[in-house]
């Protein structure tokens, strides 16, 4: 049997296991030991297994998972996003469009305190959606901003999906972060640009409220200082050099939770289910993990990757056009499996074509958290979307997505952007390291 056959069969037997609900990491676990076992014996594969298991649960990069996503509990629990989200709408929302505005920068801000794209949406959807349907904006719009805004999290550093890219790709993770920072000011403008073009062709979808007296103004930043300390605190600890990203994960985590007890936000039952809630989404990340990489080994196993490459390299297809049809392929994924997974799954089969086109992993890591992240709120399958819905169902699907449609565009034009010119990624860590 040829390597590809081997790989789709591989791929198929998965598709098979997720359509009967198998969880995903169980699912790669189950392929990935199995496919192993056929080709090279049942000892073989278990050892693979478990040395790969006792690998990632003790690699200190994977550590700051757990520690992000308590920072990122924490923090929502205590209501830091309706307190950056009240600081922005009282100085911005006596614009045109200002809470729409305040929406997206509350997200991007939010997003990088937070673990996961649908938390950060869910989350705006419980603060910023009731205010901008009071105040008379469209129910589309402020849905939509609030889709895009939740995509925007994995773009800022540090982003827990950029971490794991590095850990599976062993790929130095200050690389990325660094080759992040321009892409997520871009997408972050381009996002705020397409509000400021649906304001001006359609006013009437964003009302002007009444100004803000300048003592309320100045209560509501007090109030949100927290969240711009705890950024502050990581920001400059992590790219100044004085923390690693584990010891910026873990001050971040502690600093949320002294920042929320201080101010009387945190009780013990919400620090108990925080940390419930913490241990399981990691238990549910490391599980990805554990079977992306066993998985990972048996495609490896199979040379499926080289089989790849070197029909893909047989074809007479320029690269663009190679590069155009994978973004197409992550967008589907992205919009149907979770950011994580989608990433995960395809890493072993993508990652060699791209290497052996002569792209750079950073430059194609930043790509890839783009497209999935996007995945996430295009049709028919919009994760993002049918959590918004689910916590407005007052708003029909199709009109978040109407909404939703100006910022896919924009950040399909961020897509085209990295794509052309590779160096807005990449400048940043060339510079740096001299």
């Amino acid at each position: 049997m040829s390597a590809l056959a081997i790989g789709g069969l591989g791929l198929l037997a998965l598709c098979a296991l997720i359509v009967l609900q198998v969880p995903i990491g169980i699912a790669m676990i189950v392929v990935g030991v199995v496919g192993y076992a056929l080709q090279s014996g049942w000892g073989p594969a278990l050892t693979v297994l478990a040395g790969e298991s006792a690998g990632l649960l003790s690699s200190v990069d994977l550590a700051t998972v757990p520690l992000f996503l308590m920072m990122g509990t924490f923090a929502s629990a205590a209501g830091f996003s309706r307190d950056i989200y009240r600081a922005a709408s009282c100085w911005f929302g006596h614009q045109r469009g200002g809470l729409a505005y305040s929406t997206m920068g509350g997200c991007a801000v939010f997003g990088a305190v937070c673990g996961s794209s649908t938390a950060t949406a869910a989350t705006f959807a419980k603060a910023a959606l009731p205010e901008m349907l009071a105040r008379g904006y469209s129910p589309a719009f402020s849905a939509g901003t609030i889709a895009a805004g939740g995509t925007l999290k994995a773009l800022i550093p540090p982003s827990i999906v950029m971490i794991l890219y590095c850990v599976v790709t062993k790929t130095y993770i200050f690389d990325l972060f660094y080759a992040a920072l321009v892409p997520a000011a871009l997408a972050l403008a381009l996002n705020l640009l397409a509000i400021r073009l649906i304001v001006w062709l359609r006013p009437e979808f964003a009302p002007v409220s009444d100004p803000v007296a300048k003592a309320e103004k100045w209560r509501a930043l007090r109030e949100a200082s927290p969240v711009l300390w705890l950024m502050a605190a990581i920001f400059a600890g992590l790219y100044s050099g004085v923390f690693t990203v584990n010891e910026a994960a873990s001050v971040a985590a502690i600093l949320s939770l002294v920042f929320a007890v201080a101010r009387r936000r945190m009780s013990w039952a919400a620090v108990w289910q925080g940390l419930r809630e913490t241990a399981s989404a990691t238990a549910m990340i490391y599980t990805i993990i554990i079977g992306a990489s066993v998985f990972s080994y048996f495609i490896t196993l199979a040379r499926v990757p080289e089989a790849l490459v070197k029909l893909i390299g047989a074809l007479p297809v320029p690269e663009i056009g190679i590069i155009a049809c994978l973004l197409i392929a992550y967008l589907l994924l992205g919009a149907i499996f979770d950011e994580i997974a989608a990433m995960l799954i395809t890493l072993p089969f993508v990652l060699p074509v791209i290497e052996t086109m002569g792209f750079d992993p950073v430059w194609w890591g930043v790509i890839n958290v783009v497209v999935v992240e996007l995945g996430m709120i295009i049709p028919p399958i919009g994760i993002i979307v049918f959590v918004l819905h689910g916590l407005a169902p007052q708003i029909p699907i199709r009109e978040i997505y109407r909404g939703v449609a100006p910022f896919i565009a924009a950040d399909l034009v961020l897509l085209a952007i990295l794509v052309a010119f590779p160096g807005l990624a990449m400048w940043l860590p060339m510079l740096l390291k001299g």
